[in-house]
């Protein structure tokens, strides 16, 4: 939609304007990024966006069990083990024992996982620069930070929110 829609009259708490309320506009966006995104991986690297995110875990954190990374990219663990599986089998990660707990194990990034990764970075990151290209530095401070905020508050929210809480 290219105009703006107009907004409810003052005081009309009864109308729900999708194109204003936070969290569609934050999906739309996050969707956005990852359609973005997701083309530059498929087309480079012949990956999805599950598989290019675990191996972004790995690529920063190193060695991790399926619960990481479902936990730091907030994937839903069946997600997380068919891009676990399908990376595993296109030569990417490995998989070694956890002593502590033979219930899971340590996924990794292969030699060769680490220079896709090493590929994927500077991608990732002229990207985000491509996408925030004219923002005044002060403002993009301002936006990390409000994000950060939303981002804690979100993870307060989901993980036990109760409409008699707000």
């Amino acid at each position: 939609m290219s105009t703006q829609p107009e907004p409810p009259p003052p005081g009309d708490e009864t109308t729900l304007r999708l194109e204003q309320f936070l969290p569609y506009r934050l999906n739309v966006v996050g969707h956005f990024a990852s359609r973005a995104l997701g083309r530059i991986y498929s087309e480079r690297f012949g990956i999805g966006i599950p598989e290019w995110r675990v191996i972004a875990q790995l690529g920063e954190f190193g060695k991790l069990t399926s619960r990481d990374i479902g936990e730091l990219s907030q994937m839903h663990k069946t997600k997380v083990s068919r891009a676990v599986s399908e990376l595993e089998k296109r030569g990417l990660t490995s998989r070694s024992e956890n002593r502590e707990d033979r219930r899971e194990a340590f996924i990794s990034l292969t030699p060769r996982g680490s220079r896709t990764y090493a590929e994927i970075v500077p991608l990732a990151l002229a990207f985000q620069a491509r996408w925030t290209e004219g923002l005044p530095a002060d403002e993009l401070r301002v936006f990390e930070r409000v994000l950060s905020i939303l981002t804690e508050r979100g993870r307060h929210l989901a993980g036990g929110y109760h409409e008699s809480e707000g």
